[in-house]
């Protein structure tokens, strides 16, 4: 496993969601929404705000695809945002396939007592985590770097 803190992001409509690992790459956890911005560019301001004093070595963007494989309207969101952080920041980016994401953030906030309302504010969040969780799990698993660059998305 590489060292170095991790940041996942979980494009929504209304937030975006962020987490980060701790350095060694062992534990994802929660860090905050963003609120979308009239404009990406500025939504992309803001989240490197967020983390500026955390020392992140690696971006993992999730890429919202259909289950069968098609590109949507949040794919094409999730990759708008990604574009506009690899122009904002030199941290290298990857992209991860966060397919049922968020249905299963949904259904970890239902289990744990928590109402669909009070679950908004914070699903973008856990579905970040979950994404972080996915990519630390495969890198720990195949000793390979996950996800895609943005040069290899092909949607």
């Amino acid at each position: 496993m590489r060292p170095g803190r991790r940041l996942a992001v979980d494009v929504g409509k209304v937030r975006i969601g962020l987490a980060t690992s701790d350095f060694h790459g062992i534990l994802a956890s929660p860090l905050q929404n963003i609120a979308r911005q009239a404009n990406d560019a500025d939504s992309v301001r803001l989240m490197l705000d967020a983390i500026r004093e955390l020392d992140i070595t690696e971006i993992y963007v999730g890429l919202p695809i259909s289950l069968s494989g098609r590109a949507s309207a949040s794919t094409e969101d999730a990759l708008a945002i990604a574009f506009e952080l690899s122009q904002q920041s030199a941290i290298p980016l990857r992209m991860i396939d966060e397919r049922l994401t968020t249905v299963s953030a949904t259904a970890a906030l239902r289990d744990s007592g928590r109402n669909s309302k009070d679950g908004r504010k914070v699903i973008d969040q856990i579905a970040a985590t979950m994404i972080l969780e996915q990519a630390l799990a495969i890198e720990k698993n195949t000793g390979q770097i996950p996800g895609k660059g943005l040069d290899e998305i092909d949607v």
